[in-house]
């Protein structure tokens, strides 16, 4: 990963949220409940597979989802391996949605809203500084840019898999191979020449975290 944070954890309070990694110096730093959630973001996150953050977490569903994506149209004749990798997609975004699959078993949708609520409850903290609480809005708006996609593959996967006409189902899976590929990059949505951050991917909140963390001394 690039940042190996350094978490700001109070023993007593929040002891049972403290990475196993954590060292006996750090927790005597004391708590800093804005730095605990930015750590939740980029490095550690109970519930994720492996205990990973949620922004990494994120882009791993997110790779699988393209890589389905893109093997949903190799053959535009295909309707069968249309529907096996429409439903593969789903699994990486969202497993509630189809649970057997290649995906982590999180889904790029869970964690976009994660990584939302964990940045927001940053900025709110007492402890945010003004860096935490300026990049954060910019993560935030990414953040639900990233979900909204998600939301819409789901819907435009559901919409393969019943169908039995090839050719429809092809240009539908071009519309998901497209998605899917913006949930990283972003879109320039409003063809305004720029990708803005309401238009963003998860390289967008990527960019913001890491700015916000070297402006914490967290890198």
């Amino acid at each position: 990963m690039p940042h190996r944070l350094v978490f700001s954890f109070a023993l007593v309070a929040i002891g049972a949220l403290l990475p196993k990694s954590a060292s006996a110096a750090v927790i005597a730093q004391g708590a800093n409940a804005s730095h605990t959630h930015i750590g939740h973001v980029l490095e550690a996150f109970a519930s994720t597979p492996d205990g990973q953050g949620l922004l990494p977490t994120a882009e791993a569903e997110a790779e699988i989802a393209l890589q389905h994506a893109r093997l949903a149209g190799r053959d535009p004749t295909d309707i069968d391996a249309m529907k096996r990798h429409a439903r593969h997609v789903l699994n990486a975004i969202d497993p509630v949605e189809f649970a057997g699959g290649p995906g982590l078993g999180f889904g790029v949708k869970t964690a976009g809203e994660g990584i939302n609520r964990h940045i927001e409850l940053a900025a709110g903290s007492d402890a945010a500084s003004g860096n935490v609480r300026g990049h954060a809005a910019h993560v935030a708006a990414a953040a639900r840019s990233v979900t909204q996609r998600a939301l819409h593959i789901v819907e435009l996967a559901g919409q393969i898999l019943p169908m039995s006409d090839y050719n429809r189902a092809f240009n539908l899976v071009l519309q998901l191979r497209g998605l899917c590929e913006e949930l990283t990059t972003g879109a320039d949505v409003s063809g305004d020449g720029a990708i803005s951050l309401s238009e963003g991917g998860l390289e967008q909140v990527r960019q913001h975290m890491t700015l916000m963390a070297e402006g914490e001394g967290l890198n």
